[in-house]
This record gives structure tokens, sequence and C-alpha cells, in this order.
């Protein structure tokens, strides 16, 4: 049965049209297409990651092992796992780096390093979501979620302003397990008690790449 037969029925019993019932189309409210610059569009992506308790890093591509690292160092993170697939040049020798080549790693040992860097496919400014569709820069769902922390690299050209606008973009992997991260994982009980880590990483830091 048909989705559109079960709540015609719907309709029907509670006695109630709707404005399609009279063949008048129902507009969506939301804007599908951006509107903001680039600029305002990175701003925008800044202060929603910043809300989710993520803080955001700024580096040029020629800084960028060098921003990775200090980063990493800063916050006390020496040993750390990447996707096999990420650029070399990312990773600076005052890191102790490990890939999950073949996805060989079991889920102990992910858990065990300091964090996770990889890069993303994409990013919602409006929500503050980065998008992993777990890529070769990405790697598997679990080195996402397993680490307590979570370093991604995201470049302008991945932003976009809406949902919409990123599912656009999605459409070429489609097939591929995806992952929508907006901020470190929190998640509360029935007391309303934030409580970190339950579904992924409790930190996020981000690095946006001019």
């Amino acid at each position: 049965m048909s989705k559109e037969v079960v709540l015609q029925r719907i309709r029907t019993a509670l006695g109630r049209e709707t404005a399609a019932d009279h063949g008048n189309a129902v507009v969506p409210a939301y804007h599908r297409v951006g509107r903001l610059s680039a600029i305002d569009r990175l701003k925008l992506l800044e202060s929603r990651l910043e809300e989710y308790d993520a803080r955001v890093f700024y580096s040029t591509e020629s800084e960028l092992p060098a921003r990775i690292a200090a980063v990493l160092v800063d916050g006390c993170k020496s040993r750390i796992v990447h996707p096999s697939g990420l650029p070399g040049a990312w990773l600076d020798s005052r890191i102790s780096w490990t890939a999950d080549t073949g996805n060989a790693l079991s889920y102990g040992e992910i858990e065990s390093f300091d964090g996770v860097l990889t890069a993303a496919t994409a990013a919602v400014a409006e929500s503050g979501s980065i998008v992993l569709q777990h890529g070769p820069l990405e790697g598997r769902r679990a080195l996402t979620l397993l680490p307590d922390y979570h370093l991604c690299v995201l470049y302008p050209s991945q932003v976009v302003e809406t949902l919409p606008e990123c599912f656009e973009r999605l459409k070429e992997n489609a097939a591929r397990p995806t992952t929508f991260v907006s901020g470190p994982s929190a998640t509360a009980d029935i007391e309303m008690t934030r409580i970190k880590g339950v579904h992924g990483p409790r930190f996020l830091d981000v690095i946006l790449v001019s």
C-alpha cells in the first residue's frame, strides 16, 4: 500500500482536507540554495561549531602539517590514528602516527589512541555539521567513532550553506555510509544531565584550510 493511500485514508477518517487535496501545492518554507558570501558562510560554520563546543583553527596549505602538529601537541595528543589514504605530507614527525591500513586495527586498538585525524567530504554551515562519507581520506566509521578526540581538516570549497546543497554533493557516492557530525558527541539522560562521548568522540577540533 502506497504512502499516499495510507495518508488519504487517515485524512478521510479524521474528516480533514489539506491544501494538496484542493490542488494547491505546498511550498517549502526553507531555502534550498545558499545566500551567504563565501566569507559569511565560513563565519556561520565557525559560530555553529563553537556553539557545539568544537574548536576551529585556520591554516594555509603550506602551514597545514605544522598546524596539525601544534593543535595536537597543545592538547597533549601524541598517538594518533588516521585513514591510510591521508596525505603523508600532513603527518609531522612530532606526532606518532598509525595508519588503519586495510582496516586491520581492532576496535580496542583504535580506542586506545589519543585521537584520530581525518579529512571530510563536506560541511553544512547552517547546522554546523561535518559530513563524512568514509572514503580513503576519512576511513571507516569505527575510526571516527571510537577515539575520544577527532581532528578534522576541512577546505572552504567543501562548505555549503544548506542541507539540500549538501545532499546534492553527496549523490556521487550515495552508496557509501555517511556520517553527519555536529560537534562533539553529547546526549542527556532523563534528568537532562549532559553526557559526552556516548556516540562518538567527546572532543572535536576543526582546521579550515585557506
